[in-house]
């Protein structure tokens, strides 16, 4: 027996209060235990509790069916096709309910699971017993499970040490269970940069025989996943990790990868994350779209130069260059036509900007990406040593005219409101 192990039977198991829990995880277990079922608080919400943190979302893991799940909520939906939850509404808050699993290497015939010839598990609907559904999870910190009616905390694969311990660890086989999902790559990296713990060492070294499998992942999951693990907070040591494991690249392309382009691109990608950062904690808003222009800039700023030489002008070169870089981006992320149009725009303004026209104050004022276009502005100036004059004019006009600032953002959002809903045609009039 490893010290792991050891450890896991010695450390005394938590008892958490029913404060601790949201009333609707608290209902949702109550009403599947009076239904007959087994249900349990898991994952997260239990590692958090364990790090001392509250946590945001609360799942729950059942012995019910999705179906006998819905039967016994009134809001409640199956969702998901490769992996079957439901989500249950309790007032304002949605607990996602899963299914106990087994792995799909212990399938039996009459239930649904199937691998690709790499090992890459495309559906998971095999249902087992809380011992398998805790091997079939990604990490040992997620493994945790916790019944809020009998105070009973269920760990047994050494999750809490491993919590202890500030680990990251995969179970099973680190391999082949990236194999089975190239996602659990990031989900390792994106837990390492939230909770600031350690890869263990198996954990890691896998990661290097197995990385070029993201590139099997369709770019829409692999989009969603960059949300998760760019818009919550903890962008700038996550970037940092990607880069180290090589993950970067597959992940968003050899065009967001500042290797080629110098120490200034790398800067200047630094600071983004930096100030997209504070903008989570400070609980202001942010956006997908700036912080996809400020870590592609180096390369369209590359394309567009290159393009200059060629004889194009600076406006046009960083519109093409803009169309180019963006078309190979979302050969690795599905970018939502929203965000690259926003990325284009603010391309687009840079060399606009450093004209400082008289006649096209107002209007780039105006533009609903002008502030984005700016801040970006400001970033280059820190990093590529261009002089303060244009951000120091644009910092006057926005002065003289506040009102202007990103006004046509707010007047297209009041024609949509007025705007009037058509109203359908009756097809059998």
């Amino acid at each position: 027996m490893d010290n792991h192990s050891l450890k896991s039977q010695t450390l005394a198991a938590p008892v958490f209060e029913p404060s601790d829990f949201s009333p609707g995880s608290l209902f949702v277990v109550e009403q599947l235990q009076e239904h007959g079922f087994d249900a349990y608080v898991v994952g997260g919400a239990v590692r958090d509790l364990l790090i001392g943190k509250h946590p945001k979302d609360f799942d729950v893991a059942t012995n019910a069916t999705p179906e006998q799940i819905k039967q016994c909520f009134r809001n409640a939906r199956i969702i998901g096709r490769r992996f079957q939850i439901v989500h249950v509404r309790v007032g304002r808050e949605i607990i996602e309910v899963t299914t106990f699993r087994r792995g799909h290497e212990e399938e039996r015939s009459e239930q649904d699971a199937r691998a690709s010839q790499s090992g890459r598990l495309l559906r998971d609907n095999v249902y087992g017993s809380l011992e398998e559904d805790a091997r079939r999870r990604d990490l040992t910190i997620n493994a945790l499970y916790y019944d809020t009616s009998s105070h009973q905390f269920i760990d047994q694969l050494g999750g809490q040490a491993d919590v202890e311990d500030r680990v990251i660890r995969i179970i099973g086989d680190p391999a082949a269970r990236y194999r089975e999902d190239p996602v659990r790559m990031l989900r390792v990296v994106r837990f390492a940069a939230r909770l600031q713990f350690d890869l263990e060492s198996d954990t890691e070294s896998a990661i290097a025989s197995v990385r070029t499998l993201l590139t099997d992942i369709p770019p829409a999951r692999l989009f969603d996943e960059w949300l998760k693990l760019f818009m919550n907070g903890f962008s700038a040591p996550t970037f940092r990790l990607l880069r180290h494991y090589e993950l970067l690249t597959s992940l968003m392309g050899e065009a967001a990868s500042p290797a080629t382009q110098g120490e200034p691109a790398l800067e200047l990608q630094q600071l983004a994350l930096g100030n997209t950062d504070r903008r989570v904690a400070d609980g202001r808003p942010v956006t997908p779209a700036f912080l996809l222009a400020a870590l592609y800039w180096p390369a369209v700023q590359a394309c567009a130069e290159q393009l200059a030489v060629s004889g194009e002008s600076p406006i046009q070169a960083m519109h093409s260059a803009g169309q180019q870089i963006v078309q190979q981006a979302c050969q690795h992320l599905a970018i939502p036509k929203r965000f690259s149009l926003a990325m284009r725009d603010i391309w687009d303004l840079q060399p606009r900007l450093e004209r400082m026209q008289p006649k096209k104050i107002k209007d780039h004022l105006a533009h609903r990406w002008f502030r984005a276009s700016f801040d970006l502005r400001l970033l280059r100036e820190q990093t590529d040593a261009l002089g303060d004059d244009c951000s120091a004019f644009w910092t006057d006009q926005q002065q003289r005219y506040p009102e202007l600032v990103g006004s046509a953002r707010a007047r297209r959002e009041e024609r949509s409101e007025r705007r009037p809903r058509r109203r359908r045609r009756n097809r059998d009039s």
